[in-house]
């Protein structure tokens, strides 16, 4: 590799000539909190940290300024990382750094520190995963600090930036799930007033859709191939991965046959709401047993329509009342036959599920936008926390 000529090689990597490399020792004080989590308060005055990414509140402050938290141990363990300028308080397992020297930027120190000091504990330890830090993991850790503090100024704010676009998508991403999940409410409510809308029936969910029409039995041909979905590969109402299978060596779940149009429902811990529709008509489908498939008679009910109705209160208590006090809630396909399911006129059906699927394409509009702009602020963090692109 020809070595640019304004660059060196370092301990960290190629890095800029007029970068310094130093321990994190050498710049800010490193300190644990004296509370514990049942020291925390609803409503509290102050910000508490504790070993979780949730940040809590309590009534008491014991730092006031800027700061650099990250959890001691959990599961949280280099993963967890806060960043505040403000009085607040601490967990006693949680680590401290603060008081930054004058020739490092506070929130510089927390971009690097944050991507990268996961990976130094991870290889400090023969473990798979990482328990606890010591204080030393942290104090010894070598950080790239460019000599001008302007140039770390000017590198936080341009992530700072990254991360506030992020945080206005994710922000309009939530309220516009929660604008969708209001109108859900309204349109797919049998009830107007207390009496059942004009139109609108009730009845048992087997008796006017098919549950689990088709399953593979132990005669299917060995090397039958099939797109397998397991529960762990539904989320949030969409497919978000599956797997290959052959029948001779398939999971023993791998039965319930699914075409084109069909609702799968999760019955395994139903309130997660493990659902989705599979719209694929070229590929064979099989899903797990933790599933009870729909299949909808396009006469008289619209399979999308049918879908989001498990998203609705009518359908929820429903669910919640037969796994209620159970210790691994879960419900059977029998269970899903006898739901009772609201619906009017398909023509109304159509037109419902048609303004729910555009609330749902202009969702997933703004979540590839998320996507794309967490994959940007990904690549600026690898360029500018290494001085291949400079600011100044």
């Amino acid at each position: 590799m020809e070595l640019k000529e304004d660059y060196k090689i370092t301990e960290l990597g190629l890095l800029p000539k007029d970068w310094d490399i130093d321990y994190v020792k050498n710049h800010c004080s490193i300190t644990t909190g004296d509370k514990n989590t049942q020291n925390r308060i609803d409503n509290g005055n102050f910000p508490f940290f504790v070993r979780s990414q949730t940040i809590e509140r309590i009534n008491s402050y014991s730092f006031d300024g800027e700061a650099v938290l990250t959890a001691g141990d959990g599961v949280g363990t280099g993963k967890i990382y806060h960043y505040i300028n403000g009085k607040f308080d601490f967990h006693q397992r949680v680590y401290k750094m603060s008081n930054f020297s004058n020739s490092l930027d506070g929130y510089y120190f927390f971009l690097y520190f944050s991507n990268n000091f996961y990976n130094r504990i991870s290889q400090m330890t023969a473990k798979s995963s990482v328990d606890s830090v010591r204080r030393d993991m942290i104090a010894d850790m070598q950080i790239p600090v460019p000599k001008s503090i302007n140039e770390q100024k000017a590198i936080a704010k341009a992530l700072s930036d990254a991360d506030a676009w992020i945080q206005s998508l994710t922000q309009l991403i939530a309220k516009k799930r929660q604008i969708k999940q209001g109108a859900m409410q309204t349109l797919l409510n049998p009830y107007e007033n207390g009496k059942l809308k004009d139109g609108w029936k009730i009845e048992n969910l087997g008796n006017c859709t098919e549950i689990d029409p088709e399953n593979l039995s132990s005669n299917t041909d060995a090397n039958y191939a099939f797109h397998y979905i397991s529960l762990e590969d539904v989320n949030n109402g969409l497919l978000k991965s599956y797997s290959m299978q052959i029948f001779s060596s398939a999971p023993s779940r791998a039965r319930r046959v699914v075409k084109s149009g069909d609702v799968l429902i999760g019955t395994v811990r139903p309130n997660l709401k493990s659902h989705c529709i599979i719209y694929d008509r070229n590929q064979n489908w099989v899903c797990s047993t933790g599933f009870a498939v729909i299949r909808c008679v396009k006469k008289y009910i619209n399979e999308y329509f049918l879908f989001s109705s498990f998203y609705c209160e009518f359908i929820d208590k429903q669910i919640n009342t037969l796994i209620s006090g159970s210790n691994y809630p879960a419900i059977s396909s029998s269970d899903v036959k006898e739901l009772n399911f609201s619906y009017p006129s398909i023509d109304e059906q159509n037109r419902i599920a048609e303004i729910l699927k555009d609330m749902d394409s202009n969702i997933n509009f703004f979540e590839s936008k998320l996507k794309k702009a967490k994959q940007i602020k990904q690549g600026m963090m690898q360029k500018l926390l290494t001085g291949r692109i400079r600011l100044i």
